[in-house]
């Protein structure tokens, strides 16, 4: 009898031991669980969502994030359906694609960055020593409305007192941008120059868009075949090699500041009339919204994007903290900035149409 109680009590022991190290399992299992959410975004942001970093603190927080890269004007031209969201570079092509997305609110702009053109320190020097720019330090002011009459004009860099001593400036002076009918740094581009070329007025129809379409043209068509994305020029800007200046997010100069990495002879310039890129993430599911508004709530989240060169917003302080050390290079408080409003989709839409036709 005491033998049978005793195997009894030994089978009761095992099987108790066993259910709790499987009610441990599920429950462990369980607390690491992820949504796995899935979304197209601007290239500008891949580095920030393949950041080992970024990727953890998701994880933290119950999420795993597959991304695809388009241009933001190019992603009303993809099938959506087994994305979660769409994060265009601004609120123009988030507009359009609102459309698409059965949640109820609004778009949520987690982050920004303004445009800049990157310039080596002898095409800046140029630029400044001929009316065009304002210089300090390792940035700048680029002068709109002269840079825009030169750009009118034809004016080449051997027409510019000083360009002869710097072998790399000849030709056409231009801005190289991305193609403003798939990319949204381009159609900016567009909307900032059109501002001030037509007296600060604000496209609203097809009449504002025909009296500034032959320059808006001309800035586009003198740069031959365009990107899609920023990440490809300034990558060549970077290595040495393309055109001398190139318009690009400030995040990506502020990311590599950041991270430490070696910029040579940068000089940033600040158009003196330019337009801020909100990144805007449209919820295209539950699990879409609830990551977006993660993206802007969440302290270190903000601060990974701080990191990769993104102004958080509402929260200024953080971007002018992580940047005190690169003062020389980035203009922190945008003082001497004009913000342009930026035309409706519709608008926008026509005017960069226009300068392929």
């Amino acid at each position: 009898m005491r033998r049978i109680v005793g195997i009894v009590l030994a089978v009761l022991l095992i099987g108790g031991v066993a259910a709790a190290v499987v009610a441990g399992r599920e429950s462990q299992d369980q607390g690491t669980a992820t949504k796995t959410v899935r979304g197209v975004i601007g290239s500008e942001k891949a580095e920030f969502f393949s950041d080992p970093l970024v990727v953890e603190a998701l994880a933290a927080k119950g999420f795993t994030v597959k991304t695809e890269t388009s241009g933001s004007w190019a992603m009303e031209e993809l099938p959506l359906e087994q994305q979660d969201f769409a994060f265009p570079s601004s609120k123009a092509p988030a507009d359009e694609l609102r459309g698409k997305s059965k949640i109820q609110g609004g778009p949520i702009r987690p982050f920004y960055s303004p445009l800049v053109v990157v310039a080596h320190r002898g095409a800046a020097k140029v630029l400044a020593d001929n009316g065009l720019a304002k210089l300090s330090d390792q940035s700048g002011t680029l002068l709109m409305g002269p840079y825009l009459e030169a750009a009118k004009a034809d004016r080449t860099w051997q027409q510019l007192k000083g360009a002869g001593g710097h072998a790399e400036l000849t030709g056409t002076l231009f801005i190289t941008s991305t193609d403003p009918v798939a990319s949204n740094s381009g159609a900016l581009y567009l909307a900032a120059a059109s501002y001030v070329a037509d007296g600060g007025k604000v496209a609203d129809g097809n009449a504002a868009v025909a009296r500034t379409a032959p320059l808006m043209k001309k800035l586009i068509s003198v740069q031959g075949a365009q990107q899609t994305s920023t990440d490809a020029p300034f990558r060549d800007f970077i290595s040495g090699v393309g055109n001398p200046l190139v318009l690009v997010y400030e995040s990506q100069v502020a990311s590599l500041l950041i991270q430490g990495q070696d910029v040579g002879d940068l000089v940033v310039l600040y158009p003196d009339t330019t337009v801020s890129s909100d990144h805007t993430l449209v919820p295209l599911t539950e699990n879409g919204r609830e990551l977006g508004e993660l993206l802007g709530s969440d302290k270190q989240l903000r601060e990974l994007a701080v990191r990769h060169g993104f102004r958080p917003q509402g929260a200024a302080a953080e971007f002018t903290a992580a940047t005190a050390l690169h003062s020389a290079f980035l203009n922190q408080k945008l003082t001497g900035v004009r913000q342009a409003p930026v035309p409706t989709a519709a608008v926008l839409h026509a005017m960069a149409q226009r300068t392929k036709s």
